[in-house]
């Protein structure tokens, strides 16, 4: 279950990238980007300034959980069995389908199209989400094509999940790219949903078998603090990573909160100034540690 394959990116590891994005996430960070990836099956996205009214969608819905009147469109999400045929009938793309039931040779036949771009810029594929972890069987037999393509490849991950399924896509796997949200595990809990001692412990493990850089995603008034950038910097070098990529809060995907019928948790929450990014960016730096922005 894929809902993205980008192409020609530079912020997913070493070179030109095409990042796959699978669908499936065991944390709920409260500042996602993506989540369209949270949950493992076809979702519907709503975009109602593309709506024209024309009825189709209540017409074909089985369970009546569309409705339109003089004031528009209106979807009962609590109603609605995700049949999604509503979407197949729009003929504006005001409702839409997020995600897609893929193969290894459809994903492939997407990313081999680049392979001129990762042999000229020490580029490859990168397996993203949502968590490739949460499709392991399937991110392992992607993983394998490009190995035997030859291509480079990196996973970007929470380490949310069993060591054993970590373990399996690290087999085929050259980089990977960890987030780090926070390092207590009460604010981890408090951020993601889910505590971090199990993230903690596959990182290590993790950081043993293969090269790792370390990703922070920079939330202000969550782990901006310089003692948990401190604590997420030792923590780095102790279990050996290459780099820290510090990664700037934006808002990016608050619209697609919206069209998924779902509240955004940090409205209203700044996004952090060059200034206090580079002040964070030197804090990290100091245990000694390579850094990056952004990448």
């Amino acid at each position: 279950m894929i809902f993205n394959i980008q192409r020609f990116s530079i912020h997913d590891g070493p070179g030109i990238r095409t990042v796959v994005f699978f669908k499936g996430c065991g944390l709920r960070c409260r500042w996602c980007s993506n989540p369209e990836s949270w949950n493992m099956y076809q979702e519907l996205a709503v975009n109602d300034l593309r709506c024209t009214r024309c009825g189709r969608c209540e017409k074909v819905c089985p369970v009546n959980a569309i409705t339109i009147d003089q004031s528009g469109r209106k979807l009962d999400r609590g109603l609605c069995n995700r049949c999604l045929e509503c979407a197949d009938v729009c003929p504006t793309g005001a409702l839409a389908v997020t995600g897609q039931w893929m193969t290894v040779d459809d994903v492939m036949h997407e990313v081999a199209a680049d392979a001129l771009f990762y042999q000229n810029s020490g580029g490859g594929v990168t397996l993203s989400g949502g968590d490739p972890l949460q499709q392991p069987e399937f991110a392992v037999d992607l993983l394998k094509a490009c190995k035997e393509r030859g291509f480079h490849t990196a996973i970007e991950t929470s380490g949310y999940a069993e060591w054993s399924i970590l373990e399996s896509l690290l087999e085929y796997t050259d980089l990977v790219l960890y987030d780090i949200k926070h390092m207590d595990a009460a604010q981890h809990r408090d951020g993601t949903g889910k505590t971090n001692q199990v993230i903690l412990e596959n990182a290590r493990k993790a950081a043993a078998k293969r090269r790792l850089w370390v990703r922070l995603p920079l939330i202000p008034g969550y782990n901006d603090s310089e003692e948990n950038l401190r604590a997420t910097a030792m923590f780095a070098k102790e279990i050996g990573a290459a780099k820290v990529s510090i990664l700037p809060y934006h808002t990016w995907g608050v619209p697609k909160f919206a069209k998924l019928g779902r509240r955004f948790a940090m409205e209203g929450v700044p996004i952090p100034t060059n200034e206090h990014v580079e002040d964070c960016r030197k804090v990290v730096e100091a245990a000694g540690l390579v850094t990056g922005v952004g990448r």
